[in-house]
C-alpha cells in the first residue's frame, strides 16, 4: 500500500473515486436516492474544500484507492473558529495567530482495509506533511465510532460547534503536536510508501 500526496489538480482527476470511496466508507440509507444525494452533498463539500488556499490530500493507494484525508490550513483571521461554543482557549488562539493551525475536514477509508491503522497513518502523514503545531477538526456530535476513534488517537474534545449551512451539533477536538511528535510526523511525511505489516 502506498501513501502519496495529490495537488487540486489531480483531485479534480479523482472525484468519481472519491466520490464512490465516500460512499462506501460511510452507513447510509439502502435507497439508490439516498446514496445518490449523499454523493452529491460530499462532492458539493469537497468541491468547496479545494478552493480553499492549502488545500491538501493524501490519498492511499492498493489495486486502487483504498482512503483518503484531505484539509486546509487554518487562517490567522479566526474564521475556522466562528460557531465555537464558549471561549476558545487562549493557547489555541495564538497557534491560530502563528498560521501553524491545520484542519482535517474529512478522513475516509474503505470498510475492512487491509490495515485497520490505515485512518491513523493518513492524517498523521497529512499533519506531518505541512508541519502543523495544531491538528483540528469537527466531528458530529452524534458519530460515536469517529469521535472514540479521534480520542484514541490522542486528540481531545475542547467543546461544540454550530456550522450555519445546518443545525448539526459538532464535536471540536484538537491535536496538539509536540516537538517529539512532530519529529515522529516529519519522518512518516519523507516516505511515499508505507509496507502494512501482515
Amino acid at each position: 500500500m502506498r501513501l502519496r500526496r495529490v495537488n487540486r489538480w489531480l483531485v479534480e482527476d479523482l472525484l468519481g473515486d472519491l466520490a464512490d470511496l465516500y460512499v462506501e466508507s460511510c452507513e447510509t440509507k439502502p435507497s439508490e436516492d439516498c446514496r445518490s444525494r449523499s454523493r452529491q452533498d460530499f462532492l458539493n463539500r469537497l468541491a468547496g474544500d479545494i478552493r480553499r488556499p492549502g488545500f491538501a490530500m493524501v490519498i492511499a493507494e492498493a489495486d486502487g484507492l483504498v482512503g483518503c484525508v484531505f484539509g486546509f490550513p487554518v487562517r490567522s483571521d479566526g474564521f475556522w473558529w466562528s460557531g465555537f461554543d464558549g471561549e476558545l482557549p487562549r493557547s489555541i488562539e495564538q497557534r491560530t495567530e502563528s498560521d501553524r493551525v491545520f484542519a482535517i475536514t474529512d478522513i475516509l477509508v474503505r470498510p475492512h482495509p487491509q490495515d485497520p491503522a490505515l485512518a491513523r497513518r493518513l492524517q498523521e502523514r497529512l499533519l506531518g506533511d505541512h508541519q502543523a503545531s495544531l491538528g483540528v477538526t469537527l466531528v458530529g456530535q452524534a458519530d460515536h465510532p469517529a469521535l472514540a476513534a479521534f480520542r484514541a488517537w490522542g486528540w481531545r474534545d475542547i467543546g461544540e460547534s454550530w456550522r450555519p449551512t445546518g443545525a448539526m451539533v459538532f464535536r471540536v477536538l484538537v491535536l496538539p503536536l509536540g516537538e517529539r511528535t512532530m519529529a515522529r510526523l516529519e519522518g512518516l511525511a519523507h516516505h511515499s510508501w508505507t509496507r502494512w505489516p501482515g
